[in-house]
């Protein structure tokens, strides 16, 4: 070992050393240099020295661990990472995704192959482009760069990341279900009803279906792999079972309906029959087949009718009419009525007893739906639209009386704004109690008496009224045979329950519906905010017109005889005009038969 100077250290410096082997933290067998005038095996290498020894050799593995890390986390992906064999580790991800890419160009073919599925013991083939099978290239990458891994692992690492998959679950469950066929048994849900007061039973049953989501795992792989794929087909039972269901018909549907219910209030008391609570008790199923009983306390208030007049004070909304030619609004009242939330439960609550059947009812404040100053403020200012239609007879007629009866019944309607407006569901049935008469109507193509004869001229006037106020026309059917009493195409006709007419009110304002009539005509007319310059009523011609037949009837009461009128094909067009421009142009179209001439009387032999 030779050492360099030109002159001799202070006495406390060391010289420098040359090292040809290093052991640590004991000294170890090898050649060192021992700083001079130190005594041979007297003394261990200094600490100094043994310090940057350490610090050097340190120094150089770290170098070696900062290069291979740099080399390990270079690119966005770790190393050693694949997807559908292909290598993109150490790749940024746009390079990963440009790879990714050119693979699946490279198995294009593969991959736009028919897929063949089994679903139960039906095969078929399924095109991946029609339920939307794709790789998705991003979400692909971002988990390929996704990792937790040791620095390592990322070194000598490797690891394969299966592609993210998508699939168009709605479009491949209606494929599935093709194949599928008759094959699919659905679930009999349990269920409990009630004919009169006796409780009728549906016992569940378990059905036959595949599981969306297991499907679609099992098509992304299938796909894949370039193989076919069997759909498993799951049997589902509902989770209410046929002991659950026997329980509930013992411990609740039976003894519910074996007694009434007394509902005992400040006011007074009401009895609730076992008819009233067979109207009310639900027995509600959900997807899963779970029956949950329940009282519906509508169909319970319905089902005891004016029974609860003993103790409530339904309230009273406001109103609006037409005084001097100008809407004028009276102010409604609030009203007491049962708590249906705590009357619901409580009565469910005491239904299984054989005793104790009471319970205590709540009357509540109930503030009217609609009070003066929500009335006030629904912009119902100015006559938008009228409509007049004449009658005969006088009001000495039965037919006249029914017109009359029903305009009173709907006089001073509003309607709010976004609502549909049904007459069959604002008059009910018009029956005898309601005071209607027998008057003609048409049914089965003759003229006969009926109950509510004549309601169909209102209904006409309505609708009329309606349609040149520009509001939507939701349902209306015109009559089987013109009348030239009313417009053709633009009329309509009622009967309960099966035909009704309804419109919406498709504007931003509230509605009023202002009726009346003289022993000739019948007037209707929409109060609201005006929103259009006119709607007008273009027609095209008649065509396809027919002549009547004549038909000798069996002489009686029933028969009605009739002169015939003309059968006939028109359009009407309904021009609506806001700003000077059109807005809006509906066509409305119908074909009238032609009326057979009705004679009471057998045919002239």
């Amino acid at each position: 070992m030779t050492l360099y100077g030109e002159k001799s250290p202070p006495a406390d410096d060391r010289p420098t050393v040359q090292v040809t082997a290093v052991t640590w933290p004991d000294d170890g067998p090898g050649p060192v240099t021992v700083p001079t005038g130190e005594p041979e095996g007297g003394r261990s290498r200094p600490r100094r020295v043994r310090m940057l020894l350490a610090a050097g050799v340190t120094g150089g593995v770290l170098a070696a661990v900062a290069g291979a890390g740099a080399w390990a986390y270079a690119g966005d992906v770790p190393r050693g990472t694949t997807v559908l064999g292909t290598e993109l580790g150490g790749r940024s991800r746009t390079d990963a995704d440009r790879e990714l890419r050119a693979e699946l160009d490279r198995r294009a073919a593969a991959l736009a192959a028919p897929l063949r599925v089994t679903v139960g013991e039906r095969t078929a083939e399924i095109k991946p482009t029609d339920v939307g099978l794709a790789v998705d290239v991003a979400a692909t990458v971002a988990a390929a760069a996704e990792t937790d891994a040791h620095p390592v692992s990322r070194l000598v690492g490797s690891r394969t990341v299966d592609p993210v998959v998508t699939v168009d679950v709605d479009r491949l469950d209606a494929a599935l279900r093709k194949v599928l066929g008759d094959q699919a048994r659905p679930m009999t849900m349990p269920a409990i009803t009630y004919q009169g007061t006796t409780p009728k039973v549906v016992q569940p049953k378990p059905g036959l279906a595949f599981d969306p989501q297991r499907s679609a795992d099992a098509v992304r792989a299938g796909w894949l792999a370039g193989a076919p794929v069997t759909v498993p087909l799951v049997e589902s039972q509902p989770v209410t079972t046929a002991e659950e269901l026997d329980r509930l018909v013992a411990e609740l549907a039976k003894p519910a309906v074996a007694a009434p219910v007394t509902v005992r209030t400040d006011k007074g008391s009401v009895k609730i029959p076992p008819a009233a609570i067979a109207k009310s008790l639900r027995f509600n199923a959900d997807k899963a087949g779970k029956l949950t009983p329940a009282v519906d306390v509508k169909r319970l208030r319905s089902a005891l009718g004016d029974d609860l007049d003993a103790i409530e004070v339904p309230p009273k909304d406001a109103t609006m009419t037409i005084s001097g030619g100008r809407p004028k609004v009276t102010d409604g009242r609030p009203g007491q009525q049962l708590d249906t939330a705590t009357l619901g439960r409580d009565l469910l609550a005491v239904l299984p007893k054989s005793d104790g059947r009471e319970v205590t009812g709540e009357l509540k404040p109930t503030p009217p739906e609609l009070t003066a100053e929500k009335l006030a403020g629904l912009g119902i200012k100015e006559r938008v639209s009228t409509f007049t239609t004449r009658f005969t007879g006088g009001m000495a007629s039965s037919r006249s009386q029914n017109i009359a009866t029903i305009a009173k019944e709907v006089d001073g309607t509003v309607v709010l704004p976004g609502k549909t407006f049904s007459l069959n569901g604002h008059t009910g049935e018009r029956a005898y109690a309601q005071g209607y008469r027998d008057a003609p109507v048409i049914l089965d193509g003759k003229l006969v008496p009926g109950v509510g004869g004549g309601t169909s001229q209102f209904t006409t006037t309505l609708f009329n009224a309606t349609y040149y106020a520009g509001l939507e026309d939701v349902e209306h059917k015109p009559h089987s045979y013109w009348f030239d009493r009313y417009p053709a195409v633009i009329e309509s006709t009622i009967f309960w329950p099966n035909l009704d007419f309804k419109f919406r009110n498709n504007t931003q304002y509230g509605l009023l519906i202002d009726t009346s009539y003289t022993s000739s005509t019948i007037t209707v007319s929409i109060w609201s905010t005006k929103i259009y310059d006119s709607v007008k009523t273009e027609y095209g011609p008649r065509r396809n017109v027919t002549t009547p037949k004549l038909i000798h009837l069996e002489p009686g009461p029933t028969c009605i005889p009739s002169n015939g009128i003309n059968g006939f094909t028109q359009d009407a067009f309904r021009v609506i005009k806001k700003g000077g421009v059109v807005v809006k142009r509906e066509k409305f179209t119908w074909r009238y038969d032609a009326e057979p001439r009705y004679v009471c009387g057998p045919k002239p032999s």
